[in-house]
């Protein structure tokens, strides 16, 4: 909105010109949500939903009972005015805005919900919004991908575009939901990630001397999801600051969702799916290999294989198990469990966070490099 009105204004007083500059917006901006969530944020927690511990965790989730949850929904409403207020939007892209929001509110819902929505259900529906969302960002700029390692740009046509992009939101909602089970990694992780889009939409991409020199299309559109990618990024460190352990409130599905589904709307926009390995290598190897984890034991339970947790099996249905079912049961998942819960290891929470943030830190340029310049 400010955008629009920065010419009018400019007219009547000459600063007024700085609300043109995406670069002015993209810092207001975060800073404004920033502010709002770590100083705002803590007042409605009263009005959330509480935790009820989930049976899976090692405590059986005592740590996180009766914390305010679901509080995705809370950073999201928050920060909505600044949103508006910032972000240069078309009709088609606030599109794709209702879709973030429509998929924070299933998680919400889950969340509040007495009895966990089936992972069918759920399943679906994040399906869905990420069906829509995928058609709007095809309606906003086309097919166009670039490829790494290939000069130039490959246009994929709509039936082609829609499948392959609402596959990429769909795994990135639930592998970052997958990723949260300790206070502030699925945030912390997901933080990086943001930045590193912001830094790629607003300097590479964005802007088109550098997306010439690295012979990457430019997306004059770049900057302004730049800023709106950056806005979240905002509200997202004024949550951790309240979720740092010991955590005082919770995002819960509605916050993961949300973030998850944000991280692959940029990496859409950006122009290359790949960057998905690029922004979220440590999240998806989190999240993800436990998704395929879980898929693939429930295909070969209805192969007739016995499937069944080694620790649960005496010594002689242990040897006449397969030894791929047995290797997959060696490992738990999310991984961030398994480097807690195993006896070689016993990280703490606060050893996970690091060493998995530490990681993503020093993975995301290196691989930047390899995707980007290596062309």
């Amino acid at each position: 909105m400010l955008y629009w009105f920065a010419p009018s204004l400019t007219e009547k007083w000459g600063p007024f010109r700085l609300l043109g500059s995406h670069l002015m917006l993209l810092a207001v901006g975060t800073l404004a949500a920033g502010f709002i969530i770590w100083r705002v944020f803590p007042f409605f927690w009263a009005y959330m939903p509480q935790d009820r511990g989930k049976k899976l965790a090692a405590d059986g989730g005592l740590t996180s009972i009766n914390k305010p949850t679901g509080t995705g929904m809370l950073m999201s409403l928050l920060v909505l005015p600044v949103i508006v207020l910032c972000v240069p939007l078309t009709l088609a892209e606030y599109g794709v805005l209702a879709c973030l929001y429509l998929c924070m509110m299933f998680g919400y819902l889950d969340d509040k919900s007495t009895l966990p929505w089936s992972e069918t259900k759920k399943g679906l529906l994040d399906l869905a919004v990420a069906t829509v969302a995928a058609a709007f960002i095809y309606a906003i700029q086309g097919g166009g991908v670039w490829m790494p390692f290939l000069k130039g740009e490959v246009i994929l046509p709509l039936w082609l575009y829609v499948p392959v992009a609402a596959a990429i939101l769909f795994i990135l909602i639930n592998v970052t939901n997958c990723s949260d089970g300790v206070d502030g990694l699925a945030g912390t992780l997901t933080l990086v990630s943001l930045f590193a889009l912001v830094a790629l939409l607003y300097g590479v991409v964005g802007y088109r001397p550098v997306a010439d020199y690295l012979r990457i299309p430019h997306n004059p559109l770049g900057a302004r999801w730049a800023i709106l990618t950056a806005i979240y990024a905002g509200a997202l460190a004024g949550y951790l600051w309240h979720n740092a352990e010991p955590s005082n409130a919770l995002m819960g599905d509605a916050g993961s969702r949300l973030f998850g589904m944000l991280v692959g709307t940029a990496v859409l926009v950006s122009g290359n799916p790949f960057l998905i390995f690029v922004v979220s290598p440590v999240v998806l190897v989190n999240g993800g290999l436990g998704l395929f984890k879980l898929v693939f034991l429930r295909g070969l339970r209805r192969a007739g294989l016995d499937v069944r947790p080694t620790h649960t099996l005496d010594a002689r249905e242990v040897a006449g198990q397969n030894v791929i079912i047995r290797a997959l049961h060696s490992v738990r998942f999310p991984l961030h469990d398994h480097f807690r819960h195993c006896p070689r290891y016993r990280w703490s929470n606060a050893q996970i966070l690091m060493r998995f943030t530490l990681i993503q830190a020093f993975l995301t340029p290196i691989l930047f490099v390899i995707l980007i310049k290596i062309r």
